[in-house]
């Protein structure tokens, strides 16, 4: 019968495995697989390569009963080009396919939603940036397509972008489908974020983007997450808060009419579709540009219990899918919000699980760019903001340092560490931890909780009310509370939407250029 030959399932790479890709080099091990026919063995072969080895698999019976194989190569040195070779042999046949223009180096995964899909060419400077691509071969870019699933799928169903050397043309390049997707590639995060970390360690970068606007942290979160943290609200109900002026200018989603029924918003979706597949490959690290349509949810509150989950979730994927390859704490970054609604201060500190900075406990290995100086102001307030360099510049120290253990790399900006109220002078001291001195741009950012109530910010008995700067020094800077003449209970810095003007927020590192991010906490 015809079924026999129907099962048998064609001699072929993974489809996201493909010519001019980037491996993992050492003191990693690439996983390379592929499909085949059940029962026939598999040899790979790397060329040029000092050992000469031939690496060896059985086709076994995979998902979907496809014929299945895999082999772990040794550590490779960064470089290339090279090839890969891989012969199957069955009843004394034999086939061939090849790899070419393939380079040992880092693997990183971009994900999110529209704040990675953009694209260079919708950036600042994108003319010259894009003319610039061509001085970097030695990086190589990889782009999804947007797909939903109910279930995991083994292998990425549809390439927006198959590997291709960085040029002009390969991070300038349109959506097939400019209407529903309007970004095509490259994500302009991703790769200021790739190329800074070229310049920085001259090894070659594999840049994979996996992103969809408007999407939720539930579609990229594994269903155990979701139910760990309790976030059992069926979708529809979950989108039934979405108000339905949501308007462009704060949720910049072009492609984003708000719709209860697009598979992409279903729970777990987009880990289905757009993660899932890339588990068996051994990657660097992660970083994701997302919280946006939380923020216009108003999940501000489960997103710190979500976004630690996921986070280790996919950790458990990666290094479970490789069979143990890829670090089970690797280096994981991610954009802080920048401007946007009336949600952004919360959600901005959920991102961070309530600790205000990371790494923290509950984020260990985790990274974070502050962005919520970055709108310049001349442009139209969207969430979107252009400038993109900065954002990828900012991950790449948090990569250097978290990552690369580069002990020189300073990704924090100054951290708050001690508030002191002095009644009498009505002032109150901010001191911080800062690498270098502390520089103040302006006088405001700062608000204190004025309540008629002791050990209490409760909006029946309190109110908050701008303080401005007075003095500073290099460690600490000094508020007046003079307009509060009753307690004094919290305080909190650049808790808005928007916070200030491109680079102009009130506190920052003088010799990093970093600004404090976004904090609030109790006054005893």
């Amino acid at each position: 019968t015809n079924n026999v030959h129907e099962e048998q399932y064609n001699f072929a790479w993974a489809s996201y495995y493909g010519d001019h890709m980037v491996l993992q080099r050492a003191p990693s091990r690439a996983v390379i697989w592929g499909y085949g026919d059940v029962g026939g063995n598999v040899t790979v072969t790397v060329y040029p390569d000092v050992k000469g080895k031939t690496y060896h698999s059985a086709v076994k019976t995979g998902p979907e009963d496809k014929g299945v194989w895999s082999v772990t190569l040794d550590p490779m040195p960064p470089g290339g080009p090279h090839t890969v070779k891989a012969v199957q042999t069955t009843t004394g046949e034999g086939q061939s396919i090849m790899l070419e223009d393939v380079l040992f180096g880092d693997v990183w995964l971009c994900s999110g939603q529209s704040n990675m899909c953009f694209t260079v060419k919708w950036g600042q400077n994108d003319s010259a940036e894009i003319a610039a691509a061509a001085d970097y071969p030695h990086i190589r870019l990889f782009t999804a397509d947007q797909v939903a699933s109910d279930s995991p799928l083994y292998d990425v169903e549809s390439i927006m972008q198959p590997w291709s050397v960085a040029s002009p043309e390969s991070i300038n390049g349109t959506s097939h489908d400019p209407i529903s997707y309007p970004f095509g590639y490259f994500s302009a995060v991703c790769w200021f974020f790739g190329r800074d970390l070229y310049d920085q360690l001259n090894v070659p970068m594999g840049l994979i983007v996996s992103a969809w606007g408007g999407t939720g942290i539930q579609a990229w979160s594994p269903p155990e997450v979701i139910k760990a943290c309790n976030d059992r609200e069926s979708d529809r109900k979950r989108m039934d808060y979405v108000p339905r002026s949501a308007t462009h200018r704060y949720v910049g989603e072009d492609s984003w009419k708000i719709d209860v029924a697009k598979p992409r918003q279903h729970d777990s979706a987009l880990w289905n579709a757009m993660i899932h597949p890339f588990v068996n490959m051994t990657i660097k690290g992660v970083i994701w540009y997302q919280g946006e349509a939380n923020a216009v949810f108003n999940e501000t509150y489960v997103y710190s219990c979500l976004f630690p989950k996921m986070i280790r979730s996919w950790r458990d994927g990666f290094h479970r899918g490789s069979g143990g390859l890829t670090d089970p704490v690797f280096p994981f970054g991610f954009a802080q919000l920048s401007v946007g609604s009336q949600n952004y201060p919360e959600l901005r500190w959920s991102q961070t699980a309530g600790y205000g900075y990371t790494p923290n406990p509950e984020m260990p290995r985790v990274f974070m760019s502050v962005g919520m100086d970055l709108w310049a102001g001349r442009e139209p307030l969207n969430v979107h903001i252009r400038d993109k360099q900065d954002v990828g510049s900012r991950l790449v120290l948090g990569a250097r340092s978290l990552a690369y253990g580069d002990s020189t790399a300073i990704f924090q900006g100054p951290l708050p560490v001690e508030v002191i109220l002095i009644p009498t002078f009505k002032i109150m001291n901010v001191s911080y931890n800062v690498s270098g001195t502390l520089e103040v741009r302006n006088s405001s950012g700062f608000q204190i909780c004025c309540s008629s109530e002791e050990k209490t910010c409760k909006p029946q008995s309190s109110m908050w009310m701008d303080a401005k700067i007075v003095y500073h020094n290099n460690i600490m800077v000094t508020i007046t509370t003079a307009m509060c003449a009753k307690y004094i209970t919290s305080w909190r810095y650049d808790w808005e939407p928007v916070p200030c003007r491109f680079k102009q927020c009130a506190v920052y590192c003088k010799e990093t250029q970093l600004p404090a991010p976004p904090f609030k906490g109790d006054i005893a």
